[in-house]
Formats: structure tokens, sequence, C-alpha cells
């Protein structure tokens, strides 16, 4: 989870500052601080489910609050702060929803280790359909078109050829070099 992108040795201060212009620099200090964050709101409400909320809450807070940040203290201080913010109106807030449920019987939802693992995994899952998404977009249409038509929507090399008045090796062409300009995109985002 605390995965720093490689070569980025900036401060959480400094990236912080950048997070203007640089929407990747938040992105890191999240990845950089995801786990600790986590694990301390764990410890502290002792379950798994409500500290992904509130760490969820925690940065989503620390991103709107940028505007207003000084450089006063460290950025992990003031990130633990909102945390320990984040717990507070949490404990309020739930103390009348447990009332509620334990009056009902309804017995509270918790992730394990497992399904916390596997939402990191689906976040970072939409993450690359985001940025295949944009990668797609830098292609030539041709390309593009071919690859949406052959790999999305699955359809015939045949087909696509006499729709597009082209031979059969023209559409496999066009559909390797996306998949092979892809590739590359990919990896050299990664």
């Amino acid at each position: 989870m605390e995965v720093v992108r490689r070569g980025d040795r900036r401060s959480d201060e400094e990236l912080l500052a950048a997070t203007a212009t640089d929407a990747e620099a938040f992105a890191v200090f999240y990845r950089r601080h995801l786990r600790s964050v986590l694990a301390y709101l764990i410890r502290r409400t002792g379950r798994t489910d409500l500290a992904a909320d509130l760490a969820a809450e925690t940065f989503a807070a620390a991103l709107q609050s940028l505007p207003t940040y000084r450089e006063t203290g460290a950025a992990r201080g003031w990130l633990f702060g909102i945390a320990n913010h984040k717990l507070a109106d949490s404990a309020r807030r739930h103390a009348v929803a447990d009332r509620s449920r334990t009056e009902l019987g309804m017995a509270a939802v918790e992730l394990t280790d497992h399904d916390l693992e596997r939402t990191e995994e689906l976040l970072d899952a939409q993450r690359l359909a985001t940025d295949l998404d944009a990668l797609l977009q830098e292609l030539p249409d041709e390309q593009r078109e071919a690859l949406q038509a052959r790999i999305v929507d699955e359809r015939d090399y045949r087909e696509l050829a006499a729709e597009w008045s082209c031979s059969e090796a023209v559409v496999r062409q066009r559909v390797s070099r996306g998949l092979t300009a892809l590739r590359r995109r990919l990896g050299a985002a990664l």
C-alpha cells in the first residue's frame, strides 16, 4: 500500500505544496501514508470497515484543506490531526447509529484484511483503467477504433475489414500496432 514512485524523494511538505500544480503529488503523499493512517485508525476503532471509511475521509479532508495548509509542523502530524478529528466526529455520529443497530438486532459488518486488500486491488485496477483510457486517447484514431472493435466489442476481423473496406491483414495490423503502443506506454507509466 505504501508504494512511492521510484525517484520521488520529495518531502511530504514538498508534495503538499506541489499538489496545486501536480495532481500526482498528492497521490504519492496518499500512498506514502495510507498504511500508517489505516493501521492507526484500526487500532483506535477495532473495526477495519470503520477504519477504512475514516482513512478515506481523512485523505479527502486533507485534500480539501490543502489551500489553507501552512507548513507550521510536520505534514504527517497535520494528517494525523485530521485523522483524530475524523475519529472524534465518527464517534459522535456512530453512537446513535450503533444504539439503533443494537436495538434492531443488526450485526455490524466487518471487513477482513483480505477485504481491504481486495479493495486496494480494485482501486488500483480503477486507476489503471483511467490510465488506460488516457493512453487509448493518445493512439491514432484507426488503432483506437480497431482495439475498441476487436478487443472490447469482440468483433471478427473479417466483419471489421468489410465494414472499413480494407483487408483483414490491415485490421490485424491496426490491432497489433495499437496493442504494441499500449504495452510500451503502460510500461513507461508504471
